[in-house]
């Protein structure tokens, strides 16, 4: 129980970091309008919501927005906006009001301002949208999460009656308000099944029919859109009995890209992210820059952060994490070059390939031709083992550019770290 309620947040956490090393992943990133707006468009009962950009379109948008209450809410990918304070001094990057004359001004003061919480940069993130959405009167916090598990394998159902909170808190302090249900890729969630977990979130009355059909909404969308978590915190009722997904967090497989263009499209870069890093996802790299000098370019995460601690024990400093992944192209070997150059630290480069599913051949073509589309000027020693590594070695050799090639990866990082 304990380890699928950490891959619902440990899932939520990752959004805002930078990639992991276990494997080679992309996170995709949506702000809270977003999600909603997805959610919105499979059914799901969610608070309405406009999206304010300082933009001419602002004025008519929250004219023809009637509420009694509005929330006001700057985007960024970041917690703890409400307490947060922006470049400009003004205070909170949630504001409520019933005026709704105060609506644009609010807004005016967070756009193209930056706001700071205990989650952003110290110089904090630039607030480009603004949502608005209407305020609701919540009477109960739920939690619901939809996510795939390995020890299940598929998709598995979380439910608390203690929303609102932190989820693992719950789970150690009260596992009896953990309810955790199996369920089938391939059918539907069994209405019996829905009412159960809708009355062991303790929804009553006509809520509880609305609880279950809130719930199966949200698993046909996790279904339709590749999503590996739908995280619902909370799932709330209102004083007028209405089922509300209040907060959502969600997560995708980014092997499902090829088919789910139009939300990957949606992937939000916010200002402050590496730029490298950005570029670098473009083209299916892991990169994650570093503080050293030695550039790395490395197939597989493992091999990478062996290679990393090769080069610390030889005396080295590793510039970057760059995996290319089993499927490169030469095209991609350029590309992860180019990226590996652009960092002025860097002033030696370490490839260390071992040729399983990678065509070694393919990396040394993508080298050669990257050393001399981009005169590259510093130390390059290659390590190639593996596929096709005969072939590779006489591409190397043929090509009379200054490339040192290693026998083993002890001596590929003694060579690096000498060459500097």
């Amino acid at each position: 129980m304990s380890l699928l309620l950490k891959a619902a947040t440990t899932t939520r956490q990752l959004i805002h970091k930078a990639p992991v090393l276990q494997q080679q992943l992309r996170y995709l990133n949506l702000l809270e309008f977003q999600s909603k707006d997805l959610l919105q468009k499979y059914g799901v009962a969610i608070q309405q919501f406009k999206v304010l950009d300082n933009s001419k379109d602002d004025t008519q948008a929250v004219q023809s927005f009637d509420c009694d209450e509005y929330v006001v809410k700057a985007q960024i990918l970041a917690g703890g906006r409400g307490k947060g304070i922006f470049d400009n001094g003004f205070k909170g990057g949630v504001h409520i009001t019933s005026n709704k004359s105060d609506v644009l001004s609010l807004s005016k003061q967070m756009i193209g301002n930056r706001l700071i919480t205990k989650q952003t940069p110290k110089s904090g993130i630039l607030v480009n949208k603004v949502m608005v959405a209407r305020s609701v009167n919540i009477t109960r916090e739920t939690y619901l999460c939809i996510l795939l598990d390995r020890e299940h394998n598929g998709p598995v159902l979380i439910a608390s009656p203690a929303g609102g909170m932190d989820i693992e808190a719950v789970a150690a302090e009260t596992p009896e308000k953990i309810k955790t249900v199996p369920l089938s890729i391939n059918k539907p969630i069994p209405e019996a099944v829905l009412l159960e977990v809708a009355k062991f979130l303790e929804f009553k009355g006509d809520t509880v029919q609305r609880c279950a059909d809130e719930i199966q909404k949200l698993y046909t969308l996790f279904k339709a859109v590749d999503a590996v978590q739908i995280e619902i915190n909370p799932l709330a009722e209102t004083d007028n009995g209405e089922v509300i997904s209040v907060d959502a967090k969600l997560n995708f497989d980014d092997n499902a890209e090829f088919r789910q263009k139009d939300i990957f499209a949606l992937d939000t870069h916010e200002e402050d992210a590496d730029p490298r890093e950005v570029e670098a996802s473009k083209y299916n790299l892991n990169y994650v820059a570093m503080d050293g000098n030695i550039g790395c370019l490395v197939n597989g995460a493992g091999l990478a952060m062996a290679t990393m601690d090769i080069i610390k024990l030889n005396g080295g400093e590793p510039a970057n994490f760059l995996d290319v992944g089993g499927g490169v192209k030469e095209d991609q070997v350029t590309k992860a070059f180019e990226i590996l150059t652009s960092d002025p630290k860097v002033k030696g480069i370490l490839v260390n390939v071992f040729g399983g599913i990678v065509n070694c051949a393919t990396i040394a073509n993508g080298i050669v031709a990257a050393s001399k589309k981009l005169k590259l000027n510093v130390p390059l020693v290659v390590r190639l083992e593996g596929t096709n590594v005969t072939k590779a070695r006489e591409i190397l050799k043929k090509s009379g550019l200054p490339i040192q090639t290693a026998s083993d990866l002890d001596d590929a990082a003694q060579k690096a770290v000498a060459a500097l």
